[in-house]
């Protein structure tokens, strides 16, 4: 068993304050107590290392000074902690009283380097936020059970693809040697890439939906929980964001025999901002990656020489993931459906070609 002490939580925080104090007290009633908690606050300025000062004398607070997105607390949290586990949550997670206790046992017994809980919407907890996922070769995450029903969803635990950083158990001395977080995404793609490079690697990442969490409000700005419109950075983010994916983490061959669906995918997202009026956010994410090129290469070459398992393994074309909240007609529906056939019928041609 791992003995107490062993796990350090930190907290992620921007403006957080009004859900901050309800994280921190959901882990500090854990059955299984992480010995130390940190928040690492992003330069808020609502008055958030106020409340953590003032209300939880316990709780360690460290001012980042400025906000470069999530990666780079969650980073800095994973280089000083000290102990073999640490729990990562943002600060609008709430933990179920015994969600690290059965974390740390599915990891213990599954040899697993990261866990992840089942996410609940803490508005509607009969609901599901986030349960994993898997790679899509176009270079998206596909969410297993994204916004469906809690009841009859599979309760065992499973390996995964991927995780959703908004509340994880890792292992440090495997997450933190290959680098933690890329903080060049800055929010959104950066656990997709995390957890590409890990299962590249042949580690093990698990979800466990016995272990849940209740997900607030999500990041100002970027999050979409609800319509009628899509957030600009949301846009220019992922725009940039999935290409930024692709260049670095998937095989030259998967990129050249997937290359018709990703383009057919990127082809659908522009007519998708251009109905949303967002048609300058999809271009600005372009400006910045090609401003990128040169550096992404050069990582390029040093994670495909870290690599493996090839891409054979991890990519695959399940059904795409879509907001229920997005507002779209018949026509994009139609097209919706037909995008998914195509990449479905194209990589089931293809990856038979993939080492």
């Amino acid at each position: 068993m791992i003995p107490p002490g062993d796990v350090t939580a930190t907290v992620c925080n921007w403006n957080g304050r009004a859900y901050l104090g309800d994280c921190l007290r959901a882990l500090l009633a854990q059955t299984r107590p992480p010995g130390r908690i940190v928040v690492y606050d992003n330069a808020s300025t609502d008055g958030s290392s106020d409340l953590v000062r003032a209300e939880f004398p316990a709780v360690e607070l460290v001012a980042m000074g400025c906000n470069d997105g999530p990666a780079a607390p969650r980073n800095r949290g994973l280089a000083e902690a000290t102990t073999p586990w640490v729990l990562q949550v943002d600060a609008d997670a709430i933990l179920a009283p015994d969600c690290l206790e059965r974390l740390l046992a599915d990891a213990e017994s599954s040899g697993a380097v990261v866990a992840m809980p089942r996410a609940l919407f803490d508005g509607d907890r009969t609901r599901i936020h986030y349960d994993g996922g898997w790679f899509h070769y176009v270079g998206v995450m596909t969410l297993d059970r994204f916004f469906a029903p809690l009841a009859g969803a599979p309760g065992e635990a499973e390996d995964v693809d991927a995780v959703i950083s908004m509340a994880l158990l890792l292992r440090r001395d495997a997450v933190a040697p290959i680098g933690g977080y890329d903080p060049g995404y800055f929010i959104l793609f950066e656990d997709h890439d995390l957890s590409f490079r890990l299962r590249a690697r042949g580690m093990k990442l698990r979800r466990v939906p016995a272990a849940r969490v209740f997900h607030r409000e999500g990041t100002a700005g970027t999050s979409y929980r609800e319509g009628p419109d899509y957030p600009a950075r949301r846009a220019r983010l992922h725009s940039r964001n999935r290409w930024r994916l692709l260049l670095r983490n998937h095989s030259t061959a998967a990129l050249l025999l997937g290359l018709p669906g990703i383009l057919a995918y990127e082809l659908v997202w522009i007519a998708f901002a251009a109905s949303q009026g967002l048609l300058g956010a999809w271009w600005a994410g372009k400006r910045e990656l090609l401003a990128e090129l040169p550096a992404l290469l050069r990582q390029r070459r040093e994670l495909q020489a870290a690599r493996t398992v090839g891409d054979g393994e991890l990519l695959r074309a399940r059904p795409l993931s879509h907001a229920p909240m997005v507002r779209r007609g018949a026509v994009a529906r139609c097209g919706e459906r037909g995008l998914d056939l195509f990449l479905r019928g194209w990589w089931a041609v293809m990856r038979p070609f993939l080492a």
